[in-house]
């Protein structure tokens, strides 16, 4: 298998755990920067081996996937990089698995399924933490009711938890502009940053103010489990003055365009180190939240399932394991699927595959 961005932060934490893994036979590990995947394979160890790409150049990449199993997407921004890596695979004929955690990467990559189905390739976007693990809970949610009505996830994420400047430009990205929800049946449009509620989840995360985001579960999830009412995704950081920071910038417009992130992340990434050390958490570490409403024997029913880990762990890890799988061929339906797709991922056997991991998931019904 090969694995795409194997330098940044999640990409390494995948190499880690693909390298020990007795069913990869060789791992191709893909970055730009030869020195420094060359010196991770040596980290990892195993059936590793460096290779130099430049994901911009298409013809490089579809020649690099070519003769694997499975392609491992870890290179974000999403929003820049989901369709071309997924278009790349479809031509090479190579399954792709990533962690694209962009809305509208993920609609845009939804627009390739008659070409992944003709070719019958399966492209697996979004299986990571939010999404990926979240839809999967939410899967697993739904099969315990009767009835399912509503979905609404929540994540909190430590900005100190989030290494590289992929992460914070999602954060921006997010954060912007008009974002998908999912009320009344219908699929809906609402201001980022807007809907604020506190959400509760395990320690020692606590309570987190969330806000409407733009993650793809609000399209996904409807898409592939019919007949719910809502489906809402929020988000917020354990950091609030960062939070705080993050929404007055979006609401002043210096966010609106990816070149603007740019210039404003550029203008704040000497400040942040202050800004982390004086309202974050002491330790840093995220979390997701899924609540699943609906009817169960006659009665009104929660199912609630919530994870907390470090980011690399919560993302990693789902991507590893959803990786396997498809390589394994126990993921092989054509087209673009999201986790909570039927013949996407069964959530009791992936569970169990992050459990070994050390990535345990409460649950409660109530």
């Amino acid at each position: 298998m090969i694995l795409l961005g194997a330098t940044g932060a999640m990409g390494r934490r995948a190499a880690e755990i693909l390298a020990k893994s007795s069913e990869v036979e060789v791992l191709t590990l893909a970055g730009r920067r030869l020195h420094a995947v060359q010196a991770l394979a040596e980290q990892v160890g195993g059936p590793s081996r460096a290779i130099s790409l430049d994901v911009r150049d298409h013809s490089a990449v579809v020649a690099a996937l070519k003769g694997h199993d499975v392609a491992a997407g870890a290179v974000g921004p999403y929003y820049l990089f989901e369709a071309r890596l997924a278009k790349a695979a479809i031509e090479a004929k190579v399954p792709y698995v990533s962690i694209c955690d962009d809305h509208d990467a993920a609609q845009e990559v939804f627009g390739l399924d008659k070409q992944a189905r003709e070719r019958g390739i399966t492209i697996l976007t979004g299986a990571g933490w939010t999404p990926g693990l979240t839809n999967i809970l939410t899967k697993k949610g739904v099969a315990m009711l009767d009835k399912a009505t509503r979905v609404n996830i929540a994540w909190a994420g430590a900005l100190a938890d989030a290494d590289g400047l992929a992460s914070m430009l999602h954060a921006l990205h997010i954060f912007t502009g008009q974002v998908p929800s999912f009320s009344q049946g219908r699929q809906a449009m609402v201001p980022a940053g807007t809907g604020k509620q506190v959400v509760t989840f395990p320690q020692p995360v606590g309570p987190v103010p969330v806000y409407h985001t733009g993650h793809p579960e609000p399209i996904t999830i409807p898409r592939f489990i019919p007949g719910l009412e809502e489906v809402t995704l929020r988000g917020g950081l354990t950091e609030a003055l960062v939070t705080r920071l993050t929404l007055m910038f979006t609401r002043l417009g210096f966010t609106r365009t990816p070149a603007a992130r740019d210039r404003l992340m550029l203008f704040m990434q000497p400040f942040l180190p202050l800004i982390q050390k004086l309202s974050g958490p002491p330790k840093p570490i995220s979390a997701a939240h899924v609540a699943v409403h609906g009817v169960k024997d006659g009665k009104p029913t929660v199912v609630e399932m919530a994870a907390v880990g470090r980011m690399r762990d919560l993302t990693a890890l789902p991507h590893a394991v959803a990786t396997l799988m498809v390589g394994r061929g126990e993921i092989s339906v054509p087209g673009v699927i999201a986790p909570e797709a039927p013949g996407g991922p069964d959530p009791d056997r992936f569970l169990a595959a992050l459990k070994e991991l050390g990535l345990s998931v409460e649950t409660r019904v109530s």
